[in-house]
C-alpha cells in the first residue's frame, strides 16, 4: 500500500490534490518569513540553537558534540535568571522547521555586549546553567552530529550577517531585522537588504593518473586540498575556475565538469561550487603562486586513497613531520578528491 504524507490543497479549478512533505514546510517557513505575527506565533512552540559570539552552544555525547536545543520558556527563564531583558528573544533568526512544522530559530547572546568583562561573565554564566560549552564551530565541526551541521551553518551564517548590517550602507541610519531575520529594511531610505552569499569556486586538477593538491599557511599541519578561489564580478563559474588555476598553479584548464555545491560559512557567508578540471597533456609542471599557497603537488591515486583512510592526521610521526592528509567528510573537498579516487579505481589501465 502506498503511503503520502503531505497537506491538501486546493487548486482554482476546485481540484485538490496533496502536497509533498517538502512543498509544505517548504510554505510554511516561507509564510514565516514573510508574516512577522505567524513568525512570532512559532517561537512560542518553537525551538532555540544558541550562540555566544557566533560560537554554538554543544554538548558532548560519546565523543561527539551535539547542539542542544531549548524551548522558549526555558530560554526566557534563562534570560532572566542571567540579569538579561526576554525582548533580546526578538534578535533570533529563523533557520529552519521540522516536518512537523516547529520551527528552529538562532540566538546569540553574545553580540552587541557592553563590554567584554560583562560578555565573558554572561558566558560562562550560562554554560552552567545549559550545561554545554560555546565552542567555535570551525574547532568543533569535524566531532560533531551530521545532522546538526546544516543548520549551524545556516544560524552562523545568519546570525554574522545580520550583526554586519545593522546600518544602512545609503543613508547611514539602523537597519530594523523582521522577525524572521530573512532581511533588514532601512526605516529611512525603505532600502530592503537580503542575506547573500559569496560564490567561491573549487576545483579538483588531475591531468589523467594523478590530481593535484595543495595547502595555505593556515590550513592544519600535513592537511592538502583542492584550489578554491572567489568569483570576480563579472565572471562565470567556467571563468572563474580557468583564472583560479591559472593564477595558483600556473596551469591551463582543458575541460572541467560540475560536481556539486555546498554552502560554507568560514569566514564569511560563501557558495562552494565544486568542479573537477582536467588539464592540457604535457603542461603539468606547476608554477606556484606564493602570495596564495605555501605548497602544491600532484598525487597519485594510491597515495590519496590512502590519506582518504588515515583515520588520525593531527598525531606527529618519528620523523617530527605529519602524515598527508584531505579534508575531513564534511567538507565538499572531500568529496570531490573522493569522487576521483573512485572514478580512477573503475578506470581499465592505460
Amino acid at each position: 500500500m502506498f503511503l503520502y504524507c503531505g497537506a491538501a490543497w486546493r487548486s482554482k479549478s476546485g481540484y485538490f490534490r496533496l502536497l509533498s512533505t517538502y512543498v509544505t514546510k517548504t510554505r510554511y517557513l516561507f509564510e514565516l518569513k514573510e508574516d512577522d505575527n505567524a513568525c512570532k506565533k512559532a517561537q512560542q512552540t518553537g525551538a532555540f540553537y544558541l550562540f555566544h559570539h557566533l560560537a554554538p552552544l554543544l554538548q558532548i555525547s560519546e565523543r561527539h558534540y551535539m547542539a542542544p536545543r531549548v524551548s522558549l520558556l526555558e530560554l526566557e527563564k534563562l534570560l532572566e535568571k542571567c540579569g538579561q531583558d526576554t525582548q533580546r528573544i526578538e534578535d533570533s533568526v529563523l533557520i529552519g522547521c521540522s516536518e512537523q512544522q516547529e520551527a528552529w530559530f538562532a540566538l546569540d547572546l553574545g553580540l552587541n555586549s557592553s563590554s567584554a568583562v560583562s560578555a565573558s561573565l554572561q558566558k560562562s554564566q550560562m554554560e552552567t546553567e545549559l550545561q554545554g560549552s560555546f565552542i567555535e564551530l570551525r574547532k568543533a565541526l569535524f566531532q560533531m552530529d551530521v545532522k546538526d551541521v546544516p543548520l549551524l551553518f545556516t544560524a552562523q551564517a545568519l546570525l554574522s550577517w545580520h550583526d554586519a548590517h545593522q546600518f544602512c550602507s545609503r543613508s547611514g541610519q539602523p537597519t530594523r531585522k523582521n522577525m524572521a531575520g530573512s532581511k533588514r529594511v532601512c526605516p529611512s531610505s525603505n532600502i530592503i537588504y537580503y542575506p547573500q552569499m559569496a560564490p567561491v569556486v573549487i576545483t579538483l586538477v588531475s591531468d589523467g593518473t594523478r590530481c593535484l593538491l595543495a595547502r595555505q599557511s593556515s590550513f592544519p599541519k600535513g592537511m592538502y586540498s583542492a584550489l578554491a578561489g572567489f568569483c570576480d564580478i563579472g565572471e562565470s563559474v567556467e571563468e572563474a575556475v580557468r583564472r583560479e588555476v591559472a593564477e595558483e598553479v600556473g596551469l591551463e584548464v582543458e575541460s572541467l565538469q560540475y560536481s556539486t555545491s555546498q554552502h560554507w560559512p568560514f569566514p564569511n557567508c560563501s557558495l562552494m561550487i565544486a568542479c573537477h578540471a582536467t588539464v592540457k597533456p604535457g603542461q603539468t609542471e606547476i608554477q606556484l603562486n606564493l602570495k596564495e599557497l605555501e605548497a602544491a603537488a600532484w598525487f597519485s591515486h594510491d597515495e590519496v586513497a590512502a590519506a582518504l583512510r588515515r583515520k588520525n592526521p593531527y598525531i606527529r610521526q618519528q620523523n617530527e613531520t605529519f602524515p598527508f592528509w584531505v579534508p575531513p567528510k564534511l567538507a565538499v573537498a572531500h568529496q570531490l578528491i573522493k569522487e576521483w579516487v573512485e572514478k580512477q579505481a573503475c578506470s581499465p589501465p592505460a
